[in-house]
């Protein structure tokens, strides 16, 4: 979106009092590193760990808001000649207000909001793919889905935007409510309910509680609204009394729903789509049979706002995916990986271990899953844990946890070990318990929270 820096003035109750109030910015961000200089931007230093407003001079951005006067934005630079600064009360609050105006430009397009404790993201990907395919579509950046990264997300749309799709993350009650009153959904999308930051939301039902945020702030029916529920989990299809909007089932007994599943030996899902739009093969460009039901979610909503079905079907055979979600890499020894170390709580890592389940092997290869800790799960962390590493032994998996030893409390390290930290993850690798190092008949598994950092285990392996 283009704007004039007097007309963000005036959005966001700042003034102009340096540079040009006619300057024109192309471009936001709140990241000084991230200011391309062939594009004119404007720059929301935000107050953080570390505090933007200190690297606000030598960005090279175009225009800049800012909460304290101009003279001190910079340490041991001074700000560019040419640049304009707007002065506010809170730059954070003034990200939020532009936003808000930004969305006024949209009306009359459909806005899909998107959240639930697993599949936000690929649910994302598929639809932005899908919806591509029909007209011009913007959507969150990987996982842009807080109280910054939605405001940034609407405000980057390109003026010719005909459909917006919004990430949107929560860690406590009342979050989703503020990201819908910023980008005011038309259609909602909920993937599923499950034990992920528990320790914020204090149980599941809490959960689900915050998740049905997104469905309470949708237009109703009449207006437009519409809301995308998983039919096979009770607690996200019960939030079809909290909307107004028209409700569309996915998923087992609903009303977009998929038959004859078939996974293929690289975790390639087959399908029918089922809809009342029509049925259609698919071939599911994402791997893991547990992402069904994300293309599926994708699909309704894509059909509710009018995409045709063969549009559907072709789009969700070829997204742009982000990374580190279910990918398979081989590593220099040939070991078949699967990379889903962007994140991980109990429903994506049982996912995850049945996907790693239905990867053949042959010559006696290993199944072995790397796991890192699975974060922010209150006072069930140690059960979940056990619970998980129960299961991958009863699968036949062997489990490499990554200074994470709940996992192996109800196992024990016979056929299992656990790893201090991931240098020594490595060494278990290059020496099983087999006796030998992993090659080409073993697959393998590598999964856990963003705090594990096992993405390095990744790199290390296949580089």
């Amino acid at each position: 979106m283009r704007w004039v820096a007097a007309e963000i003035a005036e959005i966001v109750g700042g003034d102009v009092t340096r540079g040009d109030p006619h300057a024109a910015v192309e471009r936001i961000t709140q990241d000084s590193r991230k200011v391309d200089p062939e594009i004119p931007t404007l720059l929301v230093p935000l107050h953080a760990e570390r505090d933007g407003h200190d690297f606000v001079a030598g960005s090279g951005a175009t225009v800049a808001l800012s909460d304290r006067p101009a003279p001190h934005l910079g340490i041991g630079r001074d700000l560019e000649p040419d640049m304009t600064v707007i002065e506010v009360h809170d730059t954070a609050i003034a990200l939020r207000a532009l936003a808000s105006a930004g969305r006024l430009r949209l009306n009359g397009r459909p806005v899909v909001g998107i959240t639930g404790s697993v599949g936000k993201t690929t649910t994302k990907d598929l639809l932005a793919a899908v919806l591509a395919a029909d007209r011009p579509t913007h959507a969150s950046h990987r996982s842009f889905n807080n109280e910054i990264g939605l405001p940034l997300t609407v405000l980057n749309a390109p003026d010719d935007t005909e459909a917006l799709i919004l990430e949107m993350g929560a860690r406590g009650i009342g979050h989703i409510k503020d990201l819908c009153a910023v980008g005011r959904p038309t259609v909602g999308i909920v993937t599923a309910v499950g034990a992920a930051h528990t320790s914020e939301f204090g149980s599941v039902e809490g959960v689900a509680q915050a998740k049905g945020e997104l469905v309470e702030a949708l237009p109703a029916a009449a207006a437009g609204g519409t809301a995308v529920l998983s039919a096979s989990q009770p607690l996200v299809a019960a939030m079809a009394d909290r909307t107004d909007a028209e409700v569309v089932t996915f998923g087992d007994g609903g009303t977009v729903h998929a038959t004859d599943v078939q996974l293929d030996d690289e975790l390639v899902p087959r399908f029918t789509l089922q809809s009342p739009w029509g049925s259609g093969p698919v071939v599911l460009g994402a791997r893991g049979v547990h992402l069904v039901d994300n293309a599926l979610a994708a699909a309704a909503a894509a059909l509710a706002i009018g995409v045709p079905l063969d549009t559907v079907v072709a789009g969700l055979a070829a997204p742009s995916l982000s990374p580190m979600r279910m990918s398979l890499v081989r590593s220099a020894r040939g070991t078949r990986i699967i990379d889903d170390t962007y994140n991980a709580n109990p429903m994506s890592t049982e996912a995850a271990l049945r996907s790693l389940s239905a990867l053949p092997v042959s010559g006696g290869g290993q199944r072995i899953a790397v796991l890192g800790v699975m974060a922010e799960l209150g006072d069930v962390s140690a059960t979940e844990h056990a619970r998980i590493g129960s299961a991958a032994a009863a699968a036949g998996i062997r489990v490499i946890a990554v200074n994470a030893p709940d996992y192996l409390a109800d196992v024990g390290e016979d056929s299992h070990a656990l790893a201090s930290d991931i240098p020594e993850a490595l060494r278990l690798l290059a020496n099983p318990a087999t006796g030998s190092a992993i090659g080409p008949d073993d697959v393998l598994l590598i999964k856990g929270s963003r705090v594990a950092g096992l993405e390095r285990v990744v790199e290390l392996l296949v580089e």
